[in-house]
């Protein structure tokens, strides 16, 4: 006897996602893929270093630009997290994207080192001012909708569209600098103008990531924020990460898949090919074949399944990338460009799932987008050391040592958080045992009376 045919409710129980999202939450989710989507569409990625060439910079001043940028990210983080959590997550994902508008107008206005120095610390600031704040929203707010079960998926399907539209934006920035040279970044200041518009849109959150209200002023209404209420919600972001093991562990284990994704697939995309032979006509193909890969792998974290604990996956991938940048040391042309796509499949995956592990390990009431910045300053700042590794290795001509160290360095950094875990949660059994073990005063009062009525004469 077959059952009448499964209704909404059933089915999406059996896919686990949950109770369908209010309207407000969907609302939530629409404007934050188009906020994502467009803050991070920057036409000039693909040409970047070549345009810098053209304009007369050598390769010590590019590379130096990159390095500073990456300290001014990890310079920027605290403060602009601190905002968020003050001014409110949705005030901050506005200013951030009024800055990225005026950044990758820079190179247009100013085409030189200068205009390439301004371009990039106004990016690094307006990057920072939405690196926390953006993941906070989202998360804040569906979780005031009853939704938060939604959020591992969209945060994914952000990303995924984000990188869609790099997919097929992308292969047009060829012919469009052919018309236009400063093509590639004024689109990039349009496409931001247009996350101004979703960033407008977005709804006020009635629960946390409002902002907070200063002292004395119980409505939140705008105040002259002082300097020592500055230091104050620095002082408590410090303390809650010093507070939860857990907390700084899973920041730290995010260090290796940001670091290696972003080396990578930024630093190291052009000299990887270079050096294997793929010319430089193929790139762009090459980098939309690893997009697509990424967007895959961004918009379906729940493949993963759940034999595995969200921890456990993320230093299981990491392993992967280590090993994926490993092997395309040995490896030819065509075996190189499948194992970069694996590689940014790899980071596709990890991505959503490192988001929602270092979320849910902010208490409740912490100002979750000042931590969500200390995340990020120490994922930079270990990118601003590792930029200045790879110019001294591809310097030196020592491409292939640098993927083995860095694949071994990654190996390592794991092992030893695997074995920090492994005795936190044997010092946690050890302490739950002994708590068993030990009668507690009700245990003792009632044993006292059991031997005292043994002792007394039966009726």
């Amino acid at each position: 006897m077959t059952g009448p045919p499964p209704g909404p409710r059933r089915a999406s129980r059996r896919r686990g996602a949950g109770p369908p999202p209010s309207p407000r939450a969907r609302r939530i989710i629409r404007l934050n893929n188009g906020f994502q989507l467009l803050f991070n569409l920057l036409w000039w990625m693909p040409v970047f270093y070549a345009y810098q060439r053209e304009a007369g910079l050598s390769d010590g001043q590019i590379f130096g630009i990159q390095s500073i940028y990456y300290v001014a990210f990890c310079l920027f983080e605290i403060p602009t997290g601190i905002v968020a959590d003050r001014i409110g997550t949705r005030n901050c994902l506005r200013a951030g994207a009024v800055v990225m508008t005026a950044a990758n107008l820079a190179p247009v206005v100013s085409p030189g080192y200068a205009g390439f120095l301004v371009h990039f610390l106004a990016i690094a600031a307006g990057r920072s001012l939405t690196s926390g704040a953006a993941s906070a929203y989202l998360y804040d707010g569906l979780r005031a909708e009853g939704a938060g079960e939604h959020y591992l998926k969209a945060e994914g399907t952000a990303r995924a569209l984000g990188l869609a539209a790099k997919v097929l934006c992308w292969p047009l920035v060829g012919p469009l600098m052919a018309l236009a040279h400063a093509a590639p970044y004024v689109l990039s200041a349009a496409s931001a103008a247009g996350s101004l518009v979703c960033a407008v849109a977005l709804p006020r959150l009635a629960g946390p990531g409002r902002g907070l209200p200063a002292a004395g002023a119980p409505d939140g209404r705008k105040e002259r924020r002082s300097y020592g209420a500055f230091l104050r919600d620095a002082g408590a972001a410090l303390r809650c990460v010093r507070a939860s093991p857990w907390l700084a562990l899973v920041m730290v284990q995010g260090v290796a898949v940001f670091t290696l994704s972003r080396i990578c697939q930024v630093n190291l995309f052009q000299p990887i090919l270079l050096d294997h032979g793929i010319a430089e006509t193929s790139h762009g193909g090459v980098l939309a074949a690893m997009t697509v890969a990424e967007a895959v792998a961004s918009a379906r974290p729940q493949w993963l399944g759940r034999r595995l604990s969200p921890v456990a996956w993320v230093s299981l991938l990491s392993l992967a990338l280590a090993g994926t940048l490993a092997g395309i040391t040995v490896g030819g042309p065509w075996a190189v460009i499948a194992l970069l796509c694996v590689f940014a499949a790899g980071t596709g995956f990890a991505y959503p799932v490192q988001r929602k592990l270092v979320n849910d390990a902010i208490p409740a009431d912490a100002p979750r987008a000042t931590l969500l910045s200390v995340e990020s300053i120490v994922d930079r700042g270990v990118c601003a050391l590792a930029a200045v590794a790879v110019g001294a290795y591809l310097s030196a001509g020592r491409l292939d040592a640098l993927l083995w160290h860095s694949a071994a360095l990654t190996g390592v950094l794991l092992a030893v958080l695997q074995l920090v875990l492994w005795r936190g949660a044997v010092r946690r059994d050890g302490a739950r045992t002994r708590a068993d073990a030990t009668p507690g005063p009700m245990a003792v009062t009632t044993a006292r009376a059991g031997r005292a009525a043994a002792r007394e004469p039966a009726g």
